[in-house]
C-alpha cells in the first residue's frame, strides 16, 4: 500500500512542532516533508534533536525542500540537513516572481542553472530535483512552457509534482504524467475547493473534499517512478480536521 506523508509546511501556523509529529503518528502518518523554515539554520545538534523527535513518533523525512541559495551557497549546510535527517530526495520548491527568467531559453537555462545545483547532491547519492507551482505552466511566446524548458534544460533533474498546483496552471494533469511520469519521484497530494469556496484557506481544501480527480490520478501516477507521496495544503484552518480527513480519503484510493 502506498504511504501518504505530510508536508510539515501545512502545520507552519499550528505550531509547536512538538504537538504536530505527535498528532501526525496518532493518526496513522508514517512520513514526514521537510522544508527550510524548520530546519535551515539548525547546528548538528539542533537536527539531531529533531530526528530524534521523529524517532519519538515512528517518523521519516525521506523528502525535503531546500531553497536555491541554499544548495547553491551552502552545500554543507544543506548536505548536513539531508544526512542528519535521513532525507533521500531534495527538491527545490519555488522561485520567487522577481528572480523567475523570461522566455524559452531563459527557462532553459534555469534548468541547467538547476542541473549544476543538483550535480553535488547526485553525486552523494541523493534524488534532486524541482518542485512545481502553476506559473511553470503558463505558455511562452514560443508555445512551450517553463516546465518544460526547465526539464530540458537539466535532463538529470527529477520532478516532485504538485498536482494541484497543475490544474491551478490550467494544465491537465493526466497528459504530464503521462509525458513525464519516468521524472515524477514524488507528488504533492492536495486538492482545490469548488469555485468560490473556502476562500479562507486560498480555495484549497481537504483531500477527497475538493475537485481533484485523485481517484484517477492515482491510478495513473501508479504505472509511473514516483516514490513518494506528501500530502499538502497550503493554507488550513484546521489542522486536526485536514490531517484526519486526508488520510482517510488517501486510504480509499
Amino acid at each position: 500500500m502506498t504511504t501518504l506523508g505530510f508536508q510539515l509546511y501545512s502545520a507552519r501556523n499550528f505550531p509547536p512542532l512538538s504537538d504536530v509529529l505527535p498528532l501526525l503518528a496518532r493518526n496513522g502518518y508514517k512520513q514526514v516533508e521537510g522544508y527550510g523554515g524548520i530546519y535551515a539554520t539548525l547546528d548538528e545538534a539542533s537536527l539531531k534533536s529533531l530526528k530524534a523527535e521523529l524517532d519519538r513518533n515512528g517518523l521519516t523525512m525521506p523528502t525535503g525542500h531546500f531553497g536555491l541559495d541554499m544548495l547553491e551557497k551552502e552545500p554543507a549546510q544543506a548536505l548536513l540537513v539531508a544526512k542528519t535527517l535521513g532525507i533521500e530526495a531534495i527538491y527545490c520548491p519555488y522561485l520567487l516572481p522577481d528572480q523567475r527568467p523570461s522566455g524559452a531559453k531563459g527557462w532553459f537555462d534555469f534548468g541547467k542553472r538547476l542541473q549544476e545545483a543538483g550535480k553535488r547532491y547526485q553525486d552523494a547519492g541523493y534524488t534532486f530535483g524541482w518542485h512545481n507551482h502553476d506559473f511553470e505552466f503558463q505558455k511562452l511566446e514560443d508555445g512551450s512552457t517553463p516546465q518544460e524548458q526547465i526539464l530540458a534544460g537539466g535532463p538529470d533533474l527529477s520532478w516532485e509534482a504538485d498536482i494541484a498546483w497543475i490544474i491551478r496552471g490550467n494544465a491537465d494533469p493526466f497528459a504530464w504524467i503521462e509525458r513525464y511520469g519516468s521524472r515524477i519521484t514524488a507528488v504533492h497530494v492536495k486538492d482545490i475547493a469548488p469555485a468560490g469556496e473556502n476562500k479562507d484557506e486560498d480555495g484549497w481544501a481537504d483531500l477527497g473534499h475538493g475537485t481533484v480527480p485523485w481517484k484517477d490520478l492515482m491510478g495513473a501516477l501508479a504505472r509511473m517512478s514516483a516514490r513518494h507521496y506528501v500530502l499538502e495544503h497550503d493554507n488550513p484552518n484546521d489542522l486536526d480536521r485536514l490531517v484526519t480527513r486526508s488520510i482517510a480519503s488517501f486510504k480509499s484510493y
